[in-house]
């Protein structure tokens, strides 16, 4: 054989192994692409890997693979990364670690310099990871608040109230449908390719990608402001119906044309321009470490697979531990308030899926105060089991219930708006509490599982949420923060709750 050929079917069958190694990720990413819209786009990023690499085959012929077994370092990298998503329950994280072994495999098999030829490609890998979820509530604030300048603007009388806009013909809700993010990660994921196949300037390179983050945050605004527009003449049904048509299969298509149109006159790069330079490559001076494959090929392949099996041992072993659990638990009797029926205006009831143990109730004071207590215990933060996963907390899936805003800030709390039928409200405060840890960010309550699952600890975790209907009788703040101050600190109260300290 061939250089090159055995070097590509000694990565190939790594690859393959790979991806069977971490084969439940890579399905779950597969699903993510085929059923969610806001990663449809990630199913052509396959073919246009493949076309990256095309363009680059003539000049890669020219250098010659060489085994490099410092490349190893970016596997055990990805391996980490994929073991720390695993501890905390983070799926984003250790898809991207199962993504990560795939380039580190090649730098590892195929050498620096053909990873250098191939950087682009690689680098684009990171686009086969569904992320954009996360950015979703700040994109609706954005759009809502560009949606009531423009509105105002066009002489529109309008309240804005977090993500829902009333107007004369009806109230509007700036959605999560309607946050832009499907489009803005598609148009990112667009505007890094056509930067490397149509760029070399990177001055040019980072105004045009300056230009893919803001055209669709900017288009959207517009559009949203378009529908409310259209609403006061036609109606909000048949101005929200035209939409859903002009944004599923139009929007997006002039965006791209509006900013493709405006920028091709600025590409600097010729069609017959080669992509990367091999003769550049191979007379770069690389540091002698970088010229070195210290290692035959068939050692370097077991020692990859010695990095992605025991990383996932470790995982395994970690995952098995879970803390202990008491039989029962009970809600506490509160200073100044009575228990009394939990019967909400409108139906709300967080989602724990995955505690061992769930407790709902009502308490209300003298004044008829009335706040509703939600407590859920863990015994680890297992995949599908934590408490901080998608759907779960205060806003409940598939419910009568929108996210409306941010609420007032709580020490160590997460605190959101929550709105139903138009105008019921409710305040939510959600706490989290693992070992002496008590905070309302899920950042920091996954940080905290990672050290318990590095120093094989077993930590329970506790989710409280407090919250009360909004009235006009009083400030719902003021109401939670008259009931926080009967329980005492939160987080000694939540461990008397549960019976664990």
């Amino acid at each position: 054989m061939s250089p090159w050929r055995d070097a590509l079917v000694r990565l190939g069958c790594v690859w393959l192994a790979l991806i069977l190694a971490f084969a439940g990720d890579w399905l779950a990413m597969a699903r993510q692409w085929w059923d969610s819209s806001t990663y449809n786009h990630i199913l052509l990023v396959p073919p246009i890997l493949a076309w990256l690499v095309s363009l680059r085959l003539d000049e890669l012929r020219k250098l010659t693979p060489q085994t490099w077994t410092p490349g190893l370092l970016l596997v055990g990298g990805g391996v980490l990364l994929w073991d720390l998503g695993r501890f905390a329950g983070f799926n984003l994280v250790q898809q991207a670690g199962a993504v990560l072994v795939m380039p580190g495999s090649l730098l590892a098999l195929l050498g620096p310099r053909v990873a250098l030829g191939l950087l682009f490609p690689l680098c684009y890998m990171a686009f086969l990871v569904p992320f954009g979820d996360e950015l979703v509530h700040q994109l609706q604030m954005i759009t809502a608040a560009l949606t009531i300048a423009l509105v105002k603007i066009s002489g529109i009388p309008a309240v804005i109230d977090g993500v829902f806009i009333d107007t004369p013909a009806g109230l509007f809700e700036v959605a999560e449908a309607c946050s832009g993010v499907k489009f803005l990660i598609a148009m990112i994921a667009l505007g890094a390719l056509v930067a490397n196949v149509c760029f070399r300037s990177w001055k040019r390179r980072a105004l045009f990608m300056a230009l893919c983050v803001a055209a669709p945050i900017l288009a959207n605004g517009v559009r949203a402001w378009a529908t409310i527009l259209a609403a006061q003449y036609v109606g909000a049904e048949k101005a929200g119906g035209f939409d859903h048509i002009v944004y599923g299969w139009v929007f997006f298509a002039l965006v791209i044309a509006a900013v493709l149109g405006l920028s091709w006159r600025h590409f600097d790069r010729a069609v017959d321009d080669p992509m990367i330079d091999a003769a550049a490559i191979e007379q770069a001076r690389l540091p002698r470490l970088l010229n070195r494959g210290f290692v035959a090929a068939p050692l370097t392949i077991l020692l990859c697979g010695a990095l992605v099996l025991g990383g996932q041992a470790w995982a395994r072993t970690a995952e098995a531990l879970v803390a202990p659990m008491p039989k029962q638990i009970f809600l506490p009797e509160v200073p100044g308030w009575q228990r009394t029926d939990f019967a909400p205006a409108v139906p709300w009831q967080p989602r724990a899926a995955g505690a061992e143990h769930r407790l709902i109730g009502s308490y209300a004071d003298a004044q008829g105060r009335k706040v509703d207590v939600f407590l859920a215990l863990y015994p680890a933060q297992n995949e599908g089991r934590e408490a901080t996963g998608f759907g779960e907390g205060a806003l409940p899936e598939n419910s009568e219930w929108s996210w409306n805003s941010a609420g007032p800030q709580v020490a160590n709390a997460k605190s959101d708006l929550l709105r139903a039928r138009g105008s019921m409200e409710r305040l939510a405060e959600t706490y989290y509490r693992n070992g002496d840890l008590l905070t309302g960010s899920a950042l920091k309550l996954k940080l905290a599982t990672i050290a318990d699952r590095l120093l094989l600890r077993r930590e329970p975790t506790t989710m409280l949420i407090l919250s009360t209907e909004v009235t006009a009788d009083e400030d719902p703040a003021i109401t939670l923060d008259r009931f926080r101050q009967s329980t005492g600190p939160v987080g000694p109260w939540m461990d008397r709750i549960v019976a664990l300290r």
